[in-house]
């Protein structure tokens, strides 16, 4: 009966305890999510603040616009340098897509699959890219096309962006290969198919997402790149973004807000639809 009417005596002062203890873990990740909300801010709010410049009714940018206008969107649909520059970096970005997918995908299969000696050094260089600065790669690039005549054309940038472009395909086709399931393809083999036959008819639709997103990144990759570009353009061939870099030196209108802004929608409309496949095939 002692121990009992201990017992009861404590549990009033433990529970007291507990009550009054507070929650740090949830201090915790509240002050976790602010931080990385700010962050995200902080990230984000530059590319906002450039679509309402782009509606400025003025002749310099300027922020926040008086007066919102189409005026600069209708300017550069019907600007002919403008034009060829953007249809010359879409020419190159889907090309670039087209030659980095496979590429990339086959370097992955190989890189994943195969019993490569040196595969971890080979799979290194493959993602060398993303590690050495543009600018170090600009110049090398440029050192090496402008005597074989290789700059301002089509095919020193195809070439140029498809190295860049191809560590994106080898990650998300490699990460895809990495979740397929072997069996299916050794069930296929089994049931007479080749192994090219069994690739594409069981391998690829798997992985078919993962190497949908390493394309949708090449191209995008291609079209948004600035630094390469910038010195390996000519007079003729200038992408869209050595043309965003003529007009911010010589000739700062908010039409450069205009462009921004529809590169920053094009990346956003198809980084949507990688999202909406993968959510359909889920």
């Amino acid at each position: 009966m002692a121990v009992d009417a201990n017992l009861s005596l404590r549990q009033p002062a433990n529970e007291e305890n507990r009550i009054s203890r507070p929650h740090w873990p949830h201090l915790g990740v509240l002050a976790l999510a602010i931080i990385v909300s700010l962050i995200l801010v902080f990230l984000i709010l530059p590319t906002l603040i450039v679509v309402p410049m782009s509606f400025g009714n003025a002749s310099y940018i300027e922020f926040p616009p008086k007066n919102l206008t189409f005026r600069w969107y209708l300017i550069y649909l019907t600007d002919p340098e403008w034009l060829a520059a953007t249809w010359f970096s879409l020419r190159i970005a889907l090309a670039t897509m087209v030659s980095a997918t496979i590429v990339g995908t086959m370097a992955a299969i190989a890189l994943v699959r195969g019993n490569l000696p040196g595969a971890q050094i080979l799979h290194a260089l493959s993602l060398s890219p993303l590690v050495v600065p543009h600018i170090v790669i600009a110049v090398a690039l440029y050192l090496v096309f402008a005597p074989i005549g290789l700059t301002g054309n089509f095919v020193g940038f195809l070439l140029a962006d498809t190295m860049l472009a191809v560590p994106y395909v080898v990650i998300t086709t490699s990460a895809a290969l990495r979740n397929f399931d072997a069996s299916i393809e050794l069930a296929a083999l089994n049931c007479g198919a080749s192994r090219l036959r069994a690739f594409f008819a069981v391998v690829l639709p798997d992985i078919a997402p993962g190497v949908a997103a390493g394309a949708v990144f090449a191209f995008l990759a291609s079209f948004d790149e600035a630094t390469v570009a910038f010195f390996i353009s000519g007079i003729e061939g200038k992408t869209i973004t050595r043309k965003l870099f003529e007009d911010i030196y010589f000739n700062l209108t908010p039409i450069i807000a205009a462009v921004s802004t529809v590169m920053v929608l094009l990346s956003l409309v198809l980084m949507g639809m990688v999202e909406l496949s993968r959510r359909a095939r889920a």
